[in-house]
């Protein structure tokens, strides 16, 4: 069980640490740092625009992160927001040059993910994402719940 544990983790940690090392080298030469390709490539998904706290909930992000990367973003007219509301609540698009930069994100993420997956079948590729969310689900309310005192308990059925 232990064993599964340490594997599990440290998989998901190379994971990360690659795919942080790659978005950075992506975003590098745009001038920016790697985790903003996340809200570019959210922001894609939504043409009629999107809140700052809506991108933060898409992204997983805390609010302070996304208006960081929000002022990034807009200083370098990567993105922009609606001008009749200067609140947090206020749309934010991406400008024609943000799009166009986002484009070229995206066929490298694209890229990446298939390389990533190379000689996955596309059954498992279904099956390995369903397994992710639900990890993620139940490591959510795990945190939320906290483990049981002592540590060998079953945890609640999510």
């Amino acid at each position: 069980m232990l064993e599964r544990f340490e594997k599990f983790t440290f998989s998901i940690y190379e994971i990360q640490r690659c795919w942080n090392k790659i978005a950075s080298e992506g975003m590098e030469r745009y001038g920016l740092k790697g985790s903003y390709a996340i809200y570019l490539i959210a922001m894609r998904r939504f043409p009629g625009g999107i809140t700052s706290a809506e991108l933060g909930s898409v992204c997983n992000r805390d609010k302070a992160d996304v208006s960081r990367a929000v002022s990034v973003l807009e200083s370098k007219g990567i993105i922009m927001r609606d001008k009749s509301d200067k609140s947090y609540r206020a749309k934010l698009f991406l400008t024609d040059r943000g799009a166009e930069m986002t484009e070229q994100i995206a066929k490298k993420a694209e890229y990446a993910e298939k390389i990533a997956g190379d000689g996955l079948s596309d059954a498992d590729r279904i099956s390995l994402y369903h397994s992710l969310e639900r990890i993620m689900g139940n490591m959510v309310e795990l945190a939320k719940q906290g483990i049981p005192a002592s540590g060998d308990e079953p945890a609640k059925a999510f």
